[in-house]
């Protein structure tokens, strides 16, 4: 576990308040003007037969019982025979299903690479199968070897069944090519540039005359910030990436506000190999900034801390709230995380918010 803070710097003598630089308060819409939209993103998948997803599993898992417990109602009287029903037919549905995601995600590749004639041949074919199997399956577990299996029928619906599925997860896959996902996550980026730009350079300005290797280090922090807002997007970048970010945008606002503001990073270095949307720290943490260390006289405290737990990586900004409160936002910065992570991640992502007394909390977890 690594632990770092930002110990208070000397401000800038011309200051608004004790220890903060005056800047000036203006910057967002002269700069989102200015600034190019995002190169288009890159693909999140290359194989319409890219399954190996917890929200994936799920919906299949879902749908097909879903079928099944309507299924049943047809053929039992009783609700007791309807149960005895849809649980023999469970028995033998859950692990076709399986089959079927386990092989279509093992060979994603091999069969995205096939013609479209070939991918829907190759869905049914192994819709068949899996059904087939899991009648098979059920037989063998009643121990009734004189028995004939009935795989027809299993064999049929398993080959319906994946037919539906394999539409699904075309129309899935043209809801994330790279024009619809360019045009989405544009328009988020977009609301999470950073638009500190003029107080920022007014610090830089403030500093250059007694201090030019601070006002060089601001300079540089901002360049770094701008390149990854305004640069050839990537689909992901690693946690550590994402955090190097973040100190840089609190090590500007170090500067800004002196000793107002304390900053204190608790990381995990397992938890940076995590893959997350770029620029989600961000904006998360310049919130923290704004409704937690601005409004208050006596500045304020921002913890970031990451580590792993279950195979997941948590990641938490906690900042204190004035007692006055601040002037509430538009959310937008919030929506736009929990936006950006359900696109990448669906639901093994999650992100929650709560207010804890004197402090405000964003929690999130992604999977490693």
């Amino acid at each position: 576990m690594i632990r770092r803070s930002f110990p208070p710097d000397t401000p800038a003598p011309v200051a608004s308040r004790p220890g903060e630089l005056r800047t000036s308060g203006f910057g967002t819409t002269l700069f989102d003007a200015l600034a190019p939209p995002p190169a288009p993103a890159a693909p999140t998948s290359d194989s319409v037969f890219d399954v190996c997803h917890v929200g994936v599993v799920l919906r299949a898992l879902l749908f097909v019982h879903g079928v099944l417990a309507i299924g049943a109602l047809f053929v039992a009287p009783t609700w007791a025979s309807w149960l005895v029903a849809f649980a023999t037919g469970s028995s033998a549905a859950l692990p076709a299903v399986l089959v079927w995601l386990l092989v279509a995600c093992a060979a994603r590749r091999p069969f995205g690479a096939l013609p479209v004639a070939g991918q829907w041949a190759v869905a049914i074919g192994l819709g068949a199968l899996s059904g087939a199997a899991g009648s098979v399956f059920v037989w063998l577990a009643a121990g009734d070897p004189a028995g004939v299996p009935a795989w027809l029928a299993p064999a049929l619906a398993g080959a319906a069944l994946a037919a539906v599925v394999f539409q699904w997860l075309q129309l899935r896959a043209e809801a994330l090519l790279p024009a619809d996902t360019t045009a989405r996550l544009a328009e988020l980026q977009s609301r999470i540039r950073p638009h500190f730009l003029f107080n920022t350079l007014n610090t830089a300005l403030a500093l250059v005359r007694h201090d030019p290797a601070r006002a060089e280090a601001v300079l540089e922090d901002l360049a770094e910030l701008f390149r990854v807002a305004i640069t050839e997007n990537a689909e992901s970048v690693s946690l550590a990436e994402e955090v190097e970010l973040a100190q840089r945008y609190l090590a500007i606002e170090q500067v800004r506000f002196g000793d107002r503001l304390i900053v204190t990073w608790e990381l995990d270095p397992d938890a940076g190999h995590a893959r997350v949307p770029p620029l989600l720290l961000q904006p998360l943490v310049e919130n923290a900034v704004r409704h937690g260390v601005e409004p208050a006289d006596g500045g304020g405290v921002i913890r970031v801390r990451t580590r792993v737990k279950l195979g997941r990586a948590l990641i938490s900004i906690v900042n204190s709230v004035p007692p006055n409160g601040s002037e509430p936002g538009h959310g937008i910065a919030l929506r736009n995380v929990r936006d950006r992570l359900r696109l990448m991640h669906d639901v093994a992502a999650q992100f929650e918010t709560r207010r804890d007394a004197d402090v405000f909390r964003v929690q999130i977890v992604v999977p490693l």
